[in-house]
C-alpha cells in the first residue's frame, strides 16, 4: 500500500503547469525530426534512392551535435522587439520555428528524384533553425523547473521526452497516411507540415516565460572579470562580455567536475545511444524492404509507439526519482540493448505485424526510459547562469554520436549484404562501451548531488 500511496503522490506532481509547458516545448523539437527525418527518409525511399544515400542524408542531423558553438549567444543575446515582448527564451524559440515553417514549405516544391540538392540545403536550414530552438527549449526548462525542485527534473525530463515522442509520431502518422493517399503528393504533404509549425508559433506565445538568475549571475562574473583587467573601456568591457559569454561556461563544467571526470562524462554521453541511432536512421528502410506500407508504419511504429512512449516517459519520471539517476541509466542502457534483437527477430521472420507490433512496444518502453534518465542526468549537471550553454554542449554531444557516426549505418547495411539480423545483433552490442564509463562517473555523480 506504501508503494501506491507513493506512485499516486508522486504522478499528481504532473499537475504542474510547468510540466505542462515543457510538453509543448518536447512537441516542438520532436517535430523537426518528421520533417527531415522520417517522412524525408520515406519520401527518399519512394524516390528511390540507395540506401546509402538515404544514410548520409541523415547526416544533416550533425548540425546538432554542433549547437553548443552558438548556444552561449542564446544565453545572452536579444533578439530586437522579440526579446522585449516574450523574453529570452520564447523569442529564440518562435524565430526559430518561424525559419522553420518557410523552410518546410519550400522544401514541399522541390524534387529529391531529381535534385537532391536543394532539398539537402533546404533541409538543412531546418536542421539549424531547429537545432537552435533546442538550445532555448532546453534551457527554458531548466530555467522554468530551478534547482531547488530537484524531484521534479525527473519528472521534466519524462515531460520533454513525452512531448518530443508526441511531435515526432502524431505529425509523423500524419505524414505517411497522407502520402499514401492516391491524391496526395509527398508536396501536399509538406505544405500540410508547415502549417503545424505555423500553429505551434501561435502556442509557444502563450506559454509564461521562467525567471532566472542567470543575468545577474553573469553580470557578477563581467565584473569579477573586469575587476582582474583593471580596465572600463568599451574595448575590455567587450573583452570581458565575450569571455563571459563563450568561454567561462565551459570552463565551469571542467572546473567543477575535473578534467578526467568531465572527459569521462563527455565520452559517455557521445556513446550511450549510439545503437538506438543505428537502428533508427534505418528503421523506415528496413520497415519497408521487409514489406510493410507507410500506412503500416505509421500505424505500428508512429501511433502504437507513441502510446507507449506517453506512458513509459511518465512512469519513468516516477522511477527515475526513486531509482536513480546512475542506477536508472545503466538499466535502461541494458534493455535498450536487449529489445534491438527483437528487430533481429522480425529481419528473420518477415513482415509479421503481430510480431512488428511487440517490437516496437518493447522498443519504445525501453527508449523511453533511457531518454528520460539520460534528460535528467544532464539536466542535473547543468549549472543555473549557463543552463543554455552547458546542456547544449552535452545535449550536443549526444547528438554527435546518434547522427555523426550513424550516418554510416546505411553503408553497414550494404556491407552485410542487406543482412538486417546481424545489423540489429551489432546495434546491441554498441552499448558496452558507455556503460563501462558510466560505473566510472557513478561515485562523481551522487557525491555532486549530494553537494547541492
Amino acid at each position: 500500500m506504501a508503494f501506491f500511496s507513493t506512485l499516486k503522490q508522486s504522478l499528481l506532481l504532473f499537475k504542474d503547469n510547468r510540466l505542462l509547458a515543457i510538453f509543448t516545448l518536447g512537441f516542438v523539437s520532436g517535430l523537426p525530426w518528421v520533417l527531415i527525418g522520417s517522412a524525408m527518409t520515406a519520401w527518399l525511399k519512394d524516390a528511390e534512392l540507395s540506401r546509402s544515400a538515404i544514410g548520409f542524408f541523415g547526416s544533416i542531423f550533425t548540425i546538432y551535435a554542433f549547437n553548443f558553438l552558438w548556444a552561449p549567444l542564446v544565453d545572452r543575446v536579444h533578439i530586437p522587439w522579440l526579446t522585449r515582448r516574450l523574453g529570452q527564451r520564447r523569442s529564440w524559440i518562435v524565430l526559430m520555428l518561424l525559419i522553420m515553417a518557410v523552410a518546410t514549405f519550400a522544401i514541399g516544391w522541390t524534387d529529391p528524384g531529381k535534385s537532391l540538392l536543394w532539398t539537402s540545403l533546404l533541409a538543412m536550414v531546418i536542421a539549424t533553425a531547429s537545432a537552435t530552438a533546442d538550445i532555448a527549449i532546453d534551457a527554458y526548462r531548466i530555467d522554468r523547473i530551478g534547482k531547488e525542485d530537484r524531484e521534479l527534473i525527473s519528472y521534466g525530463a519524462a515531460m520533454a521526452t513525452s512531448g518530443w515522442w508526441t511531435g515526432y509520431s502524431i505529425p509523423g502518422a500524419i505524414a505517411l497516411y497522407l502520402s499514401d493517399w492516391s491524391f496526395m503528393n509527398w508536396s501536399g504533404v509538406y505544405m500540410v507540415l508547415s502549417l503545424i509549425v505555423l500553429l505551434l508559433v501561435a502556442v509557444v506565445v502563450t506559454l509564461k516565460e521562467p525567471e532566472s538568475r542567470r543575468e545577474k549571475i553573469q553580470g557578477e562574473s563581467e565584473e569579477q572579470m573586469l575587476n582582474q583587467l583593471g580596465e572600463r573601456t568599451k574595448l575590455f568591457k567587450a573583452i570581458a562580455w565575450l569571455e563571459v559569454t563563450l568561454i567561462e561556461p565551459f570552463a565551469e563544467f571542467f572546473r567543477r567536475n575535473g578534467w578526467r571526470i568531465g572527459l569521462y562524462i563527455v565520452t559517455f554521453i557521445i556513446l550511450f545511444k549510439v545503437g538506438e541511432a543505428f537502428l533508427g536512421r534505418m528503421s523506415i528502410v528496413f520497415y519497408k524492404e521487409v514489406g510493410f506500407s507507410n500506412s503500416d508504419i505509421a500505424t505500428y511504429s508512429k501511433l502504437i509507439g507513441w502510446w507507449m512512449t506517453i506512458i513509459i516517459s511518465l512512469m519513468s519520471g516516477v522511477l527515475a526519482s526513486r531509482l536513480g539517476i546512475i542506477r536508472g541509466l545503466f538499466i535502461g542502457g541494458i534493455a535498450m540493448a536487449a529489445t534491438n534483437l527483437m528487430f533481429a527477430w522480425l529481419a528473420a521472420v518477415g513482415p509479421d505485424k503481430t510480431l512488428f507490433a511487440a517490437a516496437i512496444i518493447l522498443d519504445n518502453i525501453t527508449s523511453s526510459f533511457a531518454t528520460v534518465t539520460f534528460v535528467a542526468f544532464i539536466s542535473y549537471l547543468a549549472h543555473e547562469a549557463y543552463s543554455a550553454s552547458q546542456y547544449a554542449l552535452m545535449a550536443s554531444l549526444g547528438n554527435l554520436g546518434r547522427t555523426t557516426l550513424a550516418a554510416s549505418s546505411g553503408v553497414m547495411v550494404d556491407y552485410l549484404h542487406g543482412d538486417w539480423s546481424t545489423f540489429f545483433i551489432s546495434t546491441s552490442v554498441m552499448v558496452v562501451p558507455s556503460l563501462i564509463l558510466l560505473l566510472l562517473i557513478g561515485k562523481h555523480f551522487v557525491v555532486a548531488m549530494e553537494r547541492r
